[in-house]
């Protein structure tokens, strides 16, 4: 043990003081400070010591040396210290405490009797009698308490066998969360009791044999063999059950397993029984490589008695790369493939993954080249589109395949910015429903932009050329079995920022004023013969309003002879730069008609168009607001607006809610909200920072409303209670979603949460993290606590 020669046999009260030569050190540094601040020198700067780390590597714990001290000492040099009295042996992050300490130096082995005490790295043990080699830490404890710094958790055992550093056995243990409170009748309101619990801090779990789990003085889970988390690491073993009530499936009850494979490589299997309709089984897996990660998710219910046949789904996502030693440059590889049974799945098992509960199931594969300014692209899409005879849907192309290359070069002679992209791409679906025919389409964009830009402006002209060209599977309607098209556009886009300073409401800003103007100019080709493979008209907002072309995708380009205006201010914190406010105008000025249009929509003939209104307010940290008003001249009438607010005093408090109105197809009201009901009779609760709840014995109203004012009905709605109780947690919540415009499914979920131990119940924290915008966990650790808060 390199620590031996610190340890000398000691007189009586041998405790720390500064001696003579020490008090003059002292001086000769705070004279040496003083001068230097005099002098206006750099002042002294204590260096990190390692001994400050959280944990000590083996190699500086061997060189670590030992302490002891005591009311008196006596024994040999290098081989035994006894220590009577206020015994005190401290060695790195160990300290033992006793009335009677016996150190033998040859076998590094502590005995400690009478009010022993053994801190290690923040976690506590305290009882009669105590042997231990310190630096193997083996050894074992008698009749202790103990207390872990992970987890806050603590109990009492018959004995503490300590394996080592990071092991020990606990004999005819209990384990609790709850803190003592004053009363000699008091009792924790969960414990654990068991014939030994295996400590693994290394893996950072507990394994408890011979167990039961006792709430409210019952018992609630006899179980022989229980694993369980002494930190959110991951580890191999049964998770909690889940249990649900499901007005379609029924009572469903969910095992789950999970196995951690390696540190980039795990899996969870989750059988779920239904009452309604039999056992599905799931399962995922997921991978990390340094050139590669995915994950694949599996679901199979043989023979569903609802529906009379077996019902499977799955979802694969895999990005990496391929070829990284190839001398042409490494290849991405991007995988999205979902598929699963048949048109009911999405509606039936609406809490699957997304991926498989949308009635678009995207199977996606492509690979992608890059180097310096060129990117090449290889892609296959095939859609899965599940149909409802209620509310059929006409089904999107499948690209198999597409071929893109693009080149961009911003660093042209004369300033000149380019980009050249080429496509080809085979589009197939059923004509029946497409109503019109299969075919390929290969397009070439080129494009050359010169900008001028300086702090306080900006022009950027711009020409562009749309090329095009198609082949039918069958005649279009003029009998015409191939079309070509091209396109060229010019477009000026202009602005300008002014600043100066303003105080409102008593605050100071940096205030903006930004004007611009954009100019696009396309002359009409006649394209109304041609397919409508992927295009769609844009939405009408401030990212759209000030682009060349009123259609997204490549089979319309539209006439353009316009004129859009805009103006933008902010409010800016002169300081931080912060955005407190921003309010925005735009509108298009057309010249002539838009001749060019989708299958079965009316030209475009105002010269005047909506004018868009958009407002953010974040005044101050508690509240925002966010607003966009498209507004019709002529009719003196909104036609689409979207409000939306947001307060947030705190933690544990935030209340948002949106207006959306579409009219003439929508008006919805949303609202969302985690606000602690004991607020309603002046109870504030505690500012405890997140993560902590706001203090014991508080409820809280959690839910997310969503509801139709045209159709005077709520469309989905999530409603729950969480009761915080400290050491447990309770949570209840009500489920509605809308799976069809006839039918919606109902389901109830019970969660008990025991802090620093299990979940048990159906998984409420999920729904509503999903569901709720800023939702807050009541216990989360963010940080790990240090070693250093409960230092003695």
């Amino acid at each position: 043990m390199h620590s031996r020669h610190d340890l000398k046999p000691r007189a009586s009260r041998p405790r720390f003081a500064l001696t003579p030569v020490a008090w003059v050190a002292f001086a000769v540094l705070q004279g040496a400070a003083s001068r230097a601040v005099a002098q206006d020198e750099p002042p002294l700067v204590l260096k990190p010591s390692p001994m400050l780390a959280e944990t000590l590597p083996p190699a500086a714990r061997d060189q670590q040396p030992t302490y002891v001290s005591g009311d008196k000492a006596s024994g040999r040099t290098d081989l035994e210290t006894v220590i009577e009295g206020n015994a005190q042996l401290r060695r790195g992050d160990t300290v033992i405490r006793a009335d009677r300490l016996e150190y033998y130096q040859p076998e590094d082995l502590a005995k400690a009797r009478g009010n022993v005490h053994i801190n290690r790295a923040g976690n506590t043990f305290e009882g009669p009698l105590l042997e231990l080699k310190v630096d193997a830490y083996e050894g074992f404890f008698l009749q202790p308490s103990y207390r872990f710094l992970r987890n806050n958790a603590y109990g009492e055992a018959e004995r503490v066998d300590f394996i080592d550093d990071k092991r020990a056995i606990i004999r005819k243990a209990t384990y609790t969360t709850c803190q003592r409170r004053p009363g000699p009748a008091w009792m924790p309101d969960w414990i654990l009791r068991a014939a030994s619990i295996r400590i693994d801090n290394e893996e950072e779990i507990g394994q408890a044999s011979g167990a039961v789990l006792s709430f409210m003085g019952l018992p609630i889970l006899p179980v022989p063999e229980l694993s369980f988390p002494l930190s959110d690491k991951r580890k191999s073993g049964l998770l909690p059950p889940t249990i649900g009530l499901d007005s379609l499936n029924g009572a469903e009850l969910t095992l789950p397993y999970y196995w951690n494979i390696a540190p980039n490589r795990d899996a969870t299997f989750y059988p779920a029984l239904m009452t309604k309709r039999g056992i599905d089984f799931g399962g995922e897996f997921r991978y990390l490589e340094r050139d590669y990660a995915g994950e694949l998710r599996a679901n199979f219910m043989p023979n569903d008695k609802l529906r009379d046949r077996d019902r499977w789904g799955y979802a694969v996502k895999h990005d990496g790369l391929l070829g990284a030693g190839l001398p042409f440059g490494p290849v991405t590889l991007n995988l999205n493939l979902n598929r699963v049974s048949d048109d009911d799945y999405w509606r039936d098992f609406s809490r699957s993954t997304s991926s498989l509960t949308q009635r678009l199931l995207a199977n996606d594969g492509s690979l992608t080249w890059s180097r310096g300014d060129f990117t090449l692209n290889a892609r296959a899409l095939k859609w899965q589109t599940l149909q409802d005879v209620t509310a059929p849907i006409v089904p999107p192309y499948d690209r198999l395949p597409q071929v893109v290359g693009r080149y961009t070069s911003s660093n042209l002679p004369a300033g000149l910015d380019a980009y050249l992209e080429a496509d080809y791409t085979r589009f197939e679906s059923n004509p029946v429903l497409t109503g019109q025919p299969n075919g390929h389409r290969a397009f070439t964009v080129a494009r050359i932009s010169r900008p001028w830009q300086a702090p306080g402006w900006f022009v950027i002209p711009k020409l562009q050329l749309h090329s095009t060209q198609y082949g039918f599977d069958a005649p279009l309607a003029n009998g015409a079995t191939t079309a070509s098209r091209t396109v060229p556009t010019f477009s000026v886009d202009s602005g300008m920022v002014f600043e100066r300073d303003a105080t409102y409401f008593g605050r100071n800003f940096r205030q903006t004023l930004e004007p611009r103007a954009f100019y696009v100019y396309t002359p009409f080709r006649d394209q109304s013969l041609l397919p409508n493979y992927d295009s769609a008209a844009n939405d009408f907002n401030f990212a759209t309003i000030y682009t060349e072309n009123a259609f997204g995708g490549n089979d319309r380009i539209s006439d353009n002879n316009l004129l859009t205006l805009g103006a933008t201010t902010r409010l800016l914190d002169p300081d931080t730069g912060a955005e407190a406010a921003r309010f925005g105008v735009a509108q298009r000025v057309r010249f002539k008609d838009q001749r060019v249009t989708l299958p079965g929509e009316a030209p475009v003939s105002e010269r005047l168009s909506d004018i868009l209104f958009g407002a953010t307010i974040n005044w101050t940290p508690k509240w925002s607001l966010d607003a966009t008003v498209q507004y019709n001249p002529k009719t003196g009438r909104s036609i689409r607006e979207t409000i939306g607010g947001r307060y947030s005093p705190g933690n544990y408090h935030v209340i948002s809610a949106a207006y959306r109105l579409q009219r003439g197809q929508s008006e919805q009201i949303d609202v969302g909200w985690q606000w602690p009901l004991n607020d309603l009779w002046g109870d504030r609760g505690q500012d405890l920072g997140a993560g902590n709840g706001g203090g014991e014995g508080r409820w809280y109203s959690v839910g997310r409303l969503n509801y139709s004012l045209q159709d005077r009905k709520l469309v989905d709605a999530v409603v729950g209670l969480e009761y915080d109780a400290g050491c447990w947690l309770g949570r209840i919540v009500v489920e509605r979603l809308q799976s069809s415009t006839t039918s919606a499914n109902k389901r109830i979920l019970f969660q008990l949460e025991f802090v620093g131990f299990t979940r048990l119940g159906s998984n409420a924290l999920q729904t509503l993290k999903e569901n709720i915008p800023r939702y807050q966990y009541l216990r989360e650790q963010v940080t790990a606590p240090s070693r250093f808060t409960n230092y003695d």
